[in-house]
């Protein structure tokens, strides 16, 4: 089945510059206001920084014969059931005649600080796919095929995050394909084991250093996990919902 990619190397391109923009726009209004306590967290929730990515998605389902889904993302429409909680927001949600087609979390991180930041992330990820899985079985969603599950981040690739992170384990030891690895390689090892533990369709995770506020430069730590096999194998989900009906 062939399938159709939209571009997606100019469009990350295009969303990666989006990216580092708004995060700037977003510390130069800080800066203006003077408010105290904002640094990096401002321009986190500031602006809706992976909105490109969120189009690049939009673009694949509408090129791989689902035009007329219906794509949200706007509260309160990216809400689902949970099983452990009542609801919890996506950041995108496909449906198609009343199916639940893809379930989409964005993620980003930068530095200075990658340590806590990284093992909130990594929880939120893993608990949100248990969470939708048991509400699936349980027939949340109704009689349906498995809903593609995606979870895509984007990462500061700086110095702090290509540095080995020493383990600290004082009881028992870690497992030993952490053992001097990087928080860029931690995000890929996660990414991993997210889809091969079938918590994820797929998974993916892309680093671009803050010069690419210019360039749209961005890359990743394996094929696995690059953006490219994320966009291929929702492309493929796509397609085939769209030749079921």
């Amino acid at each position: 089945m062939a399938v159709d990619l939209a571009d997606y190397d100019r469009r990350a391109r295009d969303a990666v510059r989006a990216f580092w923009r708004t995060r700037e726009r977003a510390r130069d209004k800080q800066a203006q206001t003077g408010l105290p306590g904002q640094g990096e967290r401002a321009s986190v929730t500031a602006g809706k920084n992976m909105d490109g990515f969120v189009d690049l998605v939009v673009e694949l389902v509408h090129a791989n014969g689902l035009r007329h889904a219906s794509v949200h993302r706007e509260r309160p429409l990216v809400t689902l059931p949970g099983y452990f909680r009542a609801t919890k927001l996506w950041d995108l949600l496909v449906l198609n005649d009343g199916y639940l087609v893809a379930a989409i979390e964005m993620k980003s991180q930068v530095g200075p600080s990658f340590g806590n930041n990284f093992n909130n992330r990594a929880e939120e990820a893993i608990g949100s796919a248990c969470d939708l899985w048991t509400a699936y079985r349980e027939g949340a969603f109704g009689d349906q095929a498995r809903p593609f599950v995606g979870w895509l981040t984007l990462v500061e690739d700086a110095p702090a995050s290509r540095r080995p992170v020493q383990l600290r384990s004082p009881h028992f030891p870690a497992f030993p394909a952490f053992e001097g690895t990087s928080y860029l390689e931690r995000y890929d090892l996660l990414c991993r084991r997210l889809v091969r533990e079938r918590l994820y369709t797929t998974a993916a995770m892309i680093s671009s250093p803050r010069s690419a506020l210019e360039t749209g430069e961005h890359g990743g730590q394996s094929e696995m996990t690059g953006l490219r096999s994320f966009v291929t194998t929702l492309a493929g989900h796509i397609a085939a919902e769209a030749a079921r009906g």
